[in-house]
């Protein structure tokens, strides 16, 4: 306890410390001051007032039969009561507010700012339709601390729910005791004392066991004073640790099941929010999968206990619910908690209806009949303040993340042109940097039937204006690239356009230009790695160029480029930074390992061959920056026959859709002679594109393309979730992506090879089919 003097005397015997070095007030042995010199003033630890406070605090707890009392001191510069002393058992002063603004509605504020005791025993009592509500824990009663006109503050107890209500002679008790304390405190005062509260609360323990009319099961050892107390606060502690270092809806459902479900026993949890007038299931533990069913998606209006609590008041059902509710899946009898979670963990004393909002309700499922003790309901509320919090916290996080990445993939190309002789694959992992935008790019332009445009950047940075810088630079290589001039001339236009924009960000990038004809690449450097090709033998190397500077560096030599030929059968493998180790000593011969498949199965498929690179970018340190990559594979014209490829375009919404892609798939095989192929690649490709018309809700690319032995469909959208196969089978537990049509169960059974890859703004899904042989 902190209290300042206007005048100090000698420097009286120390008073004994507790453990983290804070006075221990309420000691006999201590009668003088300890002072020291802080800031040019004398600050006191003072045994007179704490005694005060503590002698005063005990007196009123053990005359009302209370758990707890605390005494608030009004902070007249702040224009806020604060707690100075809080006497009793743990889990109960701990729900004491520390600070309560002279607005308050509450028991404290109103008995200080009217000078006459004020009781609250039920903040927001339920309604006579609200059976599963069970009484508030603690009933509050506060006296003012007044002298002579002076208001010091007030005086609250906290009595367990089973003790009743205050009588008037209780109401009289503590009025007495706010008296004379506000008489000793006067008396303080007159000796050129300030009396104040200090920057945090004393707390005391009580001196023997008190008595909360309960024994509060499961807690601690039954007749050693405090164990059951102090036993739950460990499981509080715990949760606020774990939770102050949660990033993710995971990390908080893994610190509640530990801290929260696992200390109380119970069987199920779910964590449940509201949006959009209905309930969703954020996530959930333990044998919860009807809970989570029966709750996921649901009406918020519904009458539901998850739906009622979303009103703020906790709910506990300790009968086996009702016949519109269902039962519980193996006939026993179970008991239910559905808990608020507001952020706010200061509970008592302070009405529901003037509380946060709700963010989300946690769901707990116990066994059998249990009841709810009080002091076990106190220890609820706090750890629902607490996860509140973090829930609050971790959706926004994930809003912002969300945000973020849809500004990326919305400047990210929306699709790849489709070329006859270049076969492409792309990738774009964001950085494990959360709410923040990326600066790296990729782009294919088809300048000509027989001319492709491949590049890849990096804006530095982490920010919107990476991002905003990048947009500009793709459109200013867009242009270039289409008007024909050779990959140096983009480079230095584009440098200058930067220039123009008068940013302080560099960009580096690299361009190749590739003639599908006669494989000639003109390759022109920024500050960039070097492209890498895989050679038909199996050879890795460099396109190496000149590496000139990044855009936004002043250039004193024109940039300058290089040509090189492909041949037929060449992979070519543009890249940024972030996709290989920053501490590597060779960062293009860690490239050079990635091209490398260790065999030539994975040559013939691009999209794989791009996803197993990008799975090995999986350290934290790779994962701090974005990356992109850029896989092309050139198959050469020489005397081969023409590459068969088609394709077709969907509006998004577009209800004839389904039927054009049935139509263009009937009318290109049979005029590539594959009319035995057509019924199956029909069913295929009908299946596929409902799926996407229907969950992507985007324009939908249909894109047929014919290898030597195989058949390839690929259908492009702009949703990034994979399609998930669902189980025929109604009794199994769906993840919330499984189709609801089956679709993709029927395109699995139909495919000798299918998969889902992420592409510019979306994915897309390939099917591989077989061609006949005669």
């Amino acid at each position: 306890m902190d209290i300042n003097v206007k005048a100090a005397g000698p420097s009286p015997t120390p008073a004994p410390r507790c453990a983290g070095g804070s006075p221990l007030v309420g000691s006999s042995s201590t009668p003088g001051w300890e002072s020291y010199r802080a800031g040019g003033r004398h600050t006191v630890h003072g045994s007179a007032l704490a005694n005060a406070l503590h002698s005063s605090a005990r007196e009123a707890r053990r005359a009302l039969d209370a758990v707890a009392a605390a005494v608030y001191l009004v902070d007249e510069e702040r224009g806020e009561l604060r707690l100075a002393l809080a006497d009793g058992s743990a889990p109960s002063f701990f729900t004491f507010p520390g600070r309560m603004a002279a607005g308050t509605p509450s028991a404290t504020v109103r008995a200080w700012a009217s000078g006459r005791v004020a009781a609250l025993i039920d903040p927001d009592p339920p309604g006579p339709d609200q059976e599963h509500v069970l009484p508030y824990p603690y009933a509050a009663l506060s006296a003012p601390v007044v002298a002579g006109g002076r208001r010091f503050g007030a005086l609250t107890v906290l009595r367990v729910e089973t003790g009743g209500p205050f009588r008037p002679p209780e109401e009289r008790t503590l009025e007495g005791v706010g008296r004379r304390l506000a008489e000793t405190l006067a008396g303080l005062e007159e000796k050129d004392i300030t009396v104040a509260a200090g920057p945090m609360p004393t707390l005391v323990p009580a001196e023997k066991v008190v008595d909360t009319s309960v024994r509060t099961p499961g807690w601690g050892v039954q007749g050693v004073p405090g164990s059951p107390g102090t036993s739950m606060m460990f499981p509080l502690r715990r949760l606020a640790e774990l939770l102050n270092r949660a990033t993710t809806m995971d990390d908080v459902v893994a610190a509640a099941q530990y801290c929260l479900m696992s200390a109380l026993r119970a069987e199920a949890m779910v964590l449940i929010s509201e949006r959009q007038g209905r309930l969703w299931v954020l996530g959930r533990s333990g044998d919860s999968a009807n809970m989570a069913r029966r709750l996921h998606g649901t009406g918020a209006d519904s009458r539901t206990p998850a739906a009622a609590a979303f009103r703020g008041r906790p709910l506990y059902i300790t009968r086996e619910p009702a016949s519109e509710h269902g039962k519980a899946a193996d006939g026993e009898r179970r008991s239910e908690a559905y808990l608020p979670l507001t952020g706010d963990g200061q509970f008592v004393d302070l009405p529901f209806a003037d509380r946060s909002r709700v963010v989300a309700v946690c769901g707990l499922a116990f066994p059998g009949v249990r009841r709810f003790p009080p002091e076990e309901r106190a220890l609820l509320g706090m750890m629902a303040g607490l996860l509140g919090a973090a829930v609050d916290r971790v959706e926004l996080s994930a809003e912002q993340r969300e945000a973020a990445r849809l500004l990326q993939r919305f400047l990210l190309p929306s699709r790849l042109p489709d070329l006859p002789r270049l076969t492409t694959a792309v990738r774009y992992r964001p950085a494990d940097v959360a709410s923040k935008v990326g600066g790296d790019w990729f782009d294919v332009f088809k300048a000509t039937d027989d001319r492709a445009v491949l590049v890849i950047g990096d804006v530095e940075g982490h920010a919107m204006e990476s991002a905003a810088v990048m947009g500009q630079v793709r459109t200013a290589m867009a242009s270039y690239a289409i008007e024909g001039h050779t990959p140096a001339t983009m480079i230095d236009r584009t440098g200058r356009v930067l220039a123009e924009l008068g940013t302080a960000l560099t960009v580096t990038c690299c361009v190749v230009a590739l003639d599908t004809v006669d494989g000639l690449a003109q390759v022109a450097l920024a500050g960039h790695p070097a492209p890498l090709v895989r050679r038909p033998d199996g050879t890795v190397e460099a396109l190496d160029a000149p590496a000139n500077v990044p855009l936004g560096v002043p250039r004193i030599h024109p940039y300058e480029g290089r040509e090189h030929t492909l041949a037929p059968g060449s992979v070519l493998m543009m890249y940024t930074n972030g996709l290989v180790a920053s501490g590597s000593a060779s960062p293009e011969a860690c490239a050079r390992g990635m091209l490398d498949p260790g065999g030539d199965t994975a040559v013939s498929h691009l999209e794989d061959w791009a996803d197993r690179i990008v799975a090995e970018v999986s350290t934290p340190q790779q994962r701090r920056d974005d990356a992109a990559l850029l896989l092309a594979r050139y198959e050469g014209a020489g005397g081969q026959e023409e590459p068969r490829a088609a394709g077709l375009h969907i509006q998004r919404r577009d209800l004839r859709g389904v039927k054009a892609a049935r139509t263009f798939v009937h009318d290109q095989l049979g005029s590539w002679g594959l009319g035995d192929m057509v019924d199956l690649v029909e069913l295929a490709a009908s299946e596929i594109v409902t799926n996407a018309l229907v969950h992507a809700g985007s324009d939908v690319d249909l894109r047929l393309r014919v290898f030597g032995d195989h058949l390839r469909l690929e259908v492009r959208d702009s949703d990034t979730n994979p399609p998930i196969p669902s189980s025929l089978s109604r009794d199994e537990e769906e993840p919330p992506e499984a189709e609801h049509g089956r679709g993709m169960l029927i395109v699995e059974a139909l495919a000798d090879e299918w998969a889902s890859h992420p592409n510019g703004q979306g994915k897309t899904v390939s099917v591989d089919l077989v061609i006949p042989q005669d």
